[in-house]
């Protein structure tokens, strides 16, 4: 009876390892640059980027994710299946990422965030990290008004930022929990704070931060978003799909329900305007299971998109809802860190 009992548990192993080993994954990346600093961890250098295409293209099925979502419908899925993905839609993912997609016959879709389309303007945490990480002279005292509510601090001695200190300090990242010095407490702090705003009242607080920095808010060329007419030279030759990232990347989950709905229908109407042709993917922005509801998700459905990314980790099983579908975040790996990722996530 034990020897039974023993036997049958270990067929439910194997059958929960078979049903999992080497299922279809979605990977989700965001930037292929080689940033001097990047505290929000986004960025993948082109040679760390180049060596995680040869590894897929070598070892697993690359797809494009919307023939993943049709090969999931239709129960005929490859194995070893991979779908690369990008969110946010900076411009370097034309001119670092496409080549090496190309270079390696690696198909991705590439999530656009609409409202920053030709808008010279970078997104709050860049921006932030221009004022507050980078070496120079601030105010010593900050005192801003956001939503309503005001807040105070003191940026002590730090305010004056040596170019050594921010050599010493340029590999920190909001993983850490210590903060080096009190420009990176307020950086994490401020980001905390404008995470969940609406676009008009980050634009407002970002107005009066670079009035107390004494700055404008100029958008630095390699922290810019895609041009019109490179969303488009990102579509030519196929390989790349263009999918919705909302107008102005807000956490919809905070906003009611009529704001979610103009953000998702009307980020696919600017780019299929631009496009000339439909845009059927989305994804959520930031994407976890608290930035978005069941009423977004039906929003998604009801504008007309076929399938919707999240970001929290998953396998993409028969079952998947295909308008959240998970995803694999990837940092700045080197080829033996990022082989042993896909094993852990069980692609290899």
């Amino acid at each position: 009876m034990i020897k039974d009992l023993v036997d049958i548990s270990k067929q439910v192993v194997r059958d929960l390892r078979n049903r999992f080993a080497h299922a279809p994954l979605i990977l989700l990346y965001h930037r292929v640059f080689d940033l001097p600093s990047d505290p929000h961890l986004l960025s993948i250098t082109k040679a760390h980027f180049a060596e995680h295409l040869e590894i897929l293209r070598r070892h697993t099925r690359p797809m494009l994710l919307r023939e993943m979502v049709r090969a999931l419908r239709d129960n005929n899925v490859p194995r070893r299946a991979i779908a690369v993905t990008f969110d946010d839609g900076y411009a370097d993912n034309l001119y670092n990422a496409k080549p090496l997609l190309e270079r390696y016959d690696v198909p991705a879709t590439i999530y656009v965030t609409s409202g920053y389309v030709d808008a010279s303007r970078e997104f709050f945490h860049d921006k932030l990290e221009g004022m507050f990480l980078q070496p120079g002279k601030l105010p010593q005292l900050l005192r801003l008004t956001i939503a309503g509510h005001t807040h105070h601090w003191d940026l002590g001695d730090d305010a004056r930022y040596s170019e050594d200190a921010y050599q010493r300090n340029r590999a920190w990242h909001i993983l850490k929990v210590e903060n080096p010095t009190a420009r990176h407490s307020v950086y994490r702090s401020l980001c905390q704070l404008f995470y969940t705003l609406q676009d008009d009242d980050r634009r407002e607080a970002l107005e009066a931060l670079a009035t107390w920095a004494g700055t404008k808010l100029s958008c630095r060329p390699t922290y810019r978003a895609l041009e019109p007419e490179e969303v488009r030279m990102l579509t030519n030759g196929g390989l790349v799909e263009v999918g919705s990232h909302t107008m102005t990347h807000p956490v919809l989950s905070a906003l009611p329900c009529a704001q979610q709905r103009d953000e998702i229908q009307q980020s696919k109407t600017v780019l299929e305007e631009m496009l000339g042709r439909p845009v059927m993917s989305f994804a959520y922005p930031y994407g976890t299971r608290s930035d978005y509801t069941a009423e977004t998700v039906s929003l998604v459905r009801e504008a007309g998109y076929d399938h919707a990314c999240s970001n929290f980790e998953g396998l993409v099983q028969q079952d998947t809802d295909p308008w959240q579908l998970p995803r694999f975040l990837v940092r700045d790996w080197d080829a033996e860190t990022f082989s042993r990722q896909l094993r852990k996530w069980r692609a290899l």
